[in-house]
């Protein structure tokens, strides 16, 4: 496939997927098993953490005013309710360091199992059992808006957090937004601090990813900008700006979806999809 396409269509499938409960992890690693790119080509690496990059970068640009009001309100809150532990801003940091920790600790196991399909596909199929059971069961929330999320609860979310850095397939998202309906809080407002909670996990989880790729490594090919031509530049900015449309339409989409029809959907596509990848994977289509 033409490299440009290529970038296109990787670059949708980032952003379509990057906020939605279904792992974008394993969305990107079919697509690129699919379309037969080499993941040991050192440019291909950073391309799928740049495009990651822009996906960030449209949530960002999507909440920039609920985000400049945190920080207007910072300490005390809107209604002067809150202190410097339980404001929204410190919750979502928070939850960040809950999960930062044990996930820098557990990084070469992480990188262990983002390419292996097979954890990815169980990955799929437990956590869309989960989210299913969980959407259903847990439809009496007693926190209506983000706002209203307490420490121990963000606490709670960030040690969920950890099982999607864990095993890939899992799903940030589902994790998270799972978490935060089982500790009481809407459909809304647990999807509202998944999203904040994303932008620093994300933020540092790639750059460190783009810190580690770019350095020049006898194992491995160096990517460093020196060594890259216009037309691996051109296919990079292709590659982030469609990643950027798709994930900003996604996540105002999803916000008024959720109000409205729930997550079971989301559960059923998980598990139809893990079935398909066990399927692959048992006919030799996907390799691992």
């Amino acid at each position: 496939m033409n490299d440009y396409l290529l970038s296109i269509l990787l670059g949708i499938i980032e952003g379509l997927t990057e906020f939605l409960p279904v792992s974008s992890t394993a969305h990107l690693r079919i697509a690129e098993a699919l379309c037969q790119i080499d993941l040991a080509n050192g440019f291909w690496k950073m391309y799928s953490i740049v495009i990651q990059l822009g996906a960030i970068l449209a949530l960002t640009a999507f909440f920039w005013r609920r985000i400049l009001k945190f920080l207007h309100t910072f300490p005390r809150g809107e209604n002067r309710d809150r202190n410097f532990l339980d404001h929204p801003l410190s919750l979502v940091a928070t939850a960040f360091v809950v999960t930062a920790l044990p996930a820098f600790l557990l990084t070469k196991l992480i990188g262990k199992n983002l390419e292996n399909l097979s954890i990815m596909a169980w990955a799929l199929l437990i956590g869309g059992i989960a989210m299913g059971i969980i959407d259903v069961w847990f439809v009496r929330p007693r926190i209506r808006r983000m706002e209203e999320t307490t420490l121990p609860i963000a606490l709670w979310i960030g040690a969920a957090q950890i099982l999607s850095a864990v095993f890939p397939g899992t799903s940030r998202s589902m994790s998270t937004i799972a978490a935060g309906q089982i500790a009481g809080m809407s459909r809304e407002a647990a999807l509202e601090f998944s999203f904040f909670l994303s932008i620093p996990t994300m933020c540092v989880a790639t750059g460190y990813d783009l810190w580690q790729t770019i350095q020049p490594h006898p194992a491995t090919e160096s990517i460093a900008p020196f060594a890259m031509t216009p037309h691996l530049w051109l296919v990079l900015l292709i590659g982030f700006v469609v990643a950027f449309i798709s994930a900003y339409a996604v996540v105002a989409w999803f916000l008024h979806w959720v109000r409205r029809h729930g997550f079971v959907p989301f559960a059923v596509y998980r598990i139809l999809l893990a079935g398909a990848l066990f399927v692959a994977l048992a006919r030799g289509l996907l390799g691992r």
